[in-house]
C-alpha cells in the first residue's frame, strides 16, 4: 500500500491511501468464510450456508469492514514512516478519479500539529504581584472568622442594620398579590443587600409586632421579568428582632479554630499561616496568568488545530454542566451546552498548551521529583494529618498528575520572568483577597 500526503489549508493535510484489490478481496473473503461457520441462515444447518449466500447477505458490510480497517492501518503507517505529528483523529473520504483497477484510493484529511516558535520575550511586560501579611491582615482574618460564628440574641428596641430580623410580608401590584411576593417567619440580617434596598429600608426602625406598608419599585433588569420595572406595595409584619454579638478571642474561641489547647497565639500563628498560604496562592495565580499572556503575545499567529479546539470546548461543555451537578442542579446532566459557546476558551487553552509543551521540551523544564514532593507538601499542610495526605499522593503515581503539571507551569513561569521586563506591583491584603483566583 502506498502513500502520498499533500498540504491543504493551513495545518490540514491529505493523504492518498491506495489499497490493493487483491489484499481487500483476500480478507473479505477470509472474514466471509468466518462468518459462515457461525452464522443461521434459514434452510441450512449451522456452517452449511453456500458462500456465495453468505456473501450477498453480509458482503457489502465485510467489504466496508475491511476498507475501513484497511485504510486505517495505511494511514498510521503513514504517519510512523513520514514522521507525521497528527492532531485528533483522520477523516476518511471518497475518490472520486480512481484510475488503477487494481486498487482503491481512499483519501484521509487530517490536521497536524503546528510548529511552535516563542517569540522574543524581552520585548514582552510581565506585571509581578506582590503582598505582604502582617497584624493588621491577621486581625482582619480573626474577625472575618468571628463573624462567621455570630449569633444572634433576641432585643426589644427599633431594628436596625447588622440585625436579624424575621418579619411576614404580602406584596401587591396594583392591589395584586403576585407570584413569590409573599411569605411567613422570613429571615434575614438588616444591612448585607438580601432584599431590595426600598424593602430594607422600610424596615429600619421598626419594633416587634409592628405592621406598615412599604413602597418599592422593582429595577427594570430584575430578575423576575413579570414585576420587573414595576411598583409594588408590600405589607411588612415585623415578628422578631435579634441583634448580633460576637464571640471573644479567646480559649474557647482558638478551641473552635482547632488549637487543641486554646492557646491563643498559636491561633494568631495558625491564622497568619494559612492566610500567608493563601495570599501566595492568589498573587502567584495573578503572575502566572500574566506571563500565561506575555507567551501568547510572544506567539501571535499560532494556528491551532481545530480538532483539538472542538475537543477541548466538548471537554469544557461538560465540566461545567458537572459543576451544576455538583452544584445541586440535578437536571443539568441534561442541559444543551453548545460545545461553540466554549470555542474561545478552548483555543485560548490548546494554544497554551501547546507554548508549554515546546517550552519545556526546548529549554529543559521539566520538574524534579523534589519539586513535584514541594507542591504536595504545600497541599497537605492545611490538613489535620499532613504526612497521611503525602502518602496518599505518592501511594499512586496517578495522582501526582496535578502536582506535577503544577510544577510544569511554575518552571514556565519563572523561564517568562528571566527572560521579559518585570514590573512589580505590590498589592494591599484587600485588593489581593478580592481577586478572582
Amino acid at each position: 500500500m502506498s502513500v502520498t500526503v499533500e498540504t491543504l489549508e493551513n495545518l490540514e493535510r491529505k493523504a492518498i491511501l491506495s489499497l490493493a484489490w487483491s489484499e481487500v478481496n483476500a480478507e473479505v473473503e477470509k472474514r466471509l468464510k468466518q462468518t459462515a461457520r457461525r452464522v443461521r441462515i434459514d434452510g441450512f444447518r449451522p456452517g452449511k450456508a453456500p458462500l456465495k449466500m453468505v456473501e450477498s447477505m453480509y458482503g457489502a458490510g465485510v467489504q466496508n469492514e475491511v476498507l475501513n480497517e484497511m485504510a486505517q492501518k495505511a494511514f498510521y503507517d503513514a504517519v510512523v514512516a513520514q514522521e507525521l505529528k497528527v492532531a485528533g483523529f483522520p477523516r476518511l473520504e471518497p475518490v472520486e478519479e480512481q484510475d488503477d483497477k487494481d486498487s482503491l484510493k481512499v483519501a484521509a484529511v487530517f490536521e497536524v500539529f503546528p510548529e511552535v516558535k516563542v517569540g522574543d520575550l524581552s520585548a514582552q511586560e510581565v506585571e509581578k504581584v506582590t503582598a505582604k501579611v502582617g497584624d493588621e491582615e491577621v486581625e482582619k482574618t480573626v474577625d472575618i472568622l468571628r463573624k462567621q460564628r455570630t449569633r444572634y440574641n433576641h432585643v426589644e428596641r427599633e431594628a436596625k442594620n447588622d440585625d436579624r430580623v424575621i418579619i411576614d410580608f404580602e406584596g401587591k401590584i396594583d392591589g395584586v398579590a403576585f407570584e413569590g411576593g409573599t411569605s411567613q417567619n422570613y429571615p434575614f440580617v438588616l444591612g448585607l443587600g438580601q432584599m431590595l434596598p426600598e424593602f430594607e429600608a422600610g424596615i429600619l426602625g421598626m419594633k416587634e409586632n409592628e405592621a406598615k406598608d412599604v413602597e418599592v419599585s422593582f429595577p427594570e433588569d430584575y430578575h423576575g421579568k413579570d414585576v420587573a420595572g414595576k411598583t409594588a406595595v408590600f405589607t411588612i409584619t415585623l415578628k422578631n428582632v435579634s441583634e448580633p454579638v460576637l464571640p471573644e478571642v479567646d480559649e474557647e474561641f482558638a478551641k473552635a479554630l482547632g488549637i487543641a489547647d486554646g492557646d491563643v497565639a498559636k491561633m494568631r500563628e495558625e491564622v497568619k499561616k494559612n492566610v500567608e498560604r493563601e495570599v501566595k496562592r492568589r498573587v502567584d495565580a495573578q503572575t502566572k496568568e500574566a506571563a500565561m499572556e506575555a507567551l501568547l503575545a510572544a506567539t501571535e499567529g499560532l494556528q491551532v488545530p481545530k480538532a483539538l479546539v472542538s475537543e477541548e470546548a466538548q471537554r469544557l461543555a461538560e465540566e461545567m454542566k458537572q459543576n451544576f451537578v455538583n452544584q445541586g442542579m440535578a437536571d443539568a446532566a441534561k442541559l444543551d451546552l453548545p460545545a461553540e459557546m466554549f470555542n474561545e476558551q478552548a483555543e485560548r487553552r490548546v494554544k497554551l498548551g501547546l507554548i508549554l509543551a515546546a517550552l519545556v521540551e526546548e529549554h529543559k523544564l521539566e520538574p524534579t521529583e523534589e519539586q513535584i514532593k514541594a507542591i504536595v507538601s504545600e497541599f497537605a499542610e492545611s490538613y489535620e494529618d499532613p504526612q497521611e495526605v503525602i502518602d496518599w499522593y505518592f501511594a499512586d503515581k496517578s495522582r501526582l498528575q496535578g502536582p506535577t503539571s503544577l510544577a510544569v507551569e511554575a518552571n514556565v513561569v519563572d523561564y517568562v520572568l528571566g527572560k521579559a521586563k518585570v514590573n512589580e506591583k505590590a498589592l494591599s491584603f484587600d485588593e489581593v483577597m478580592g481577586a478572582q483566583a
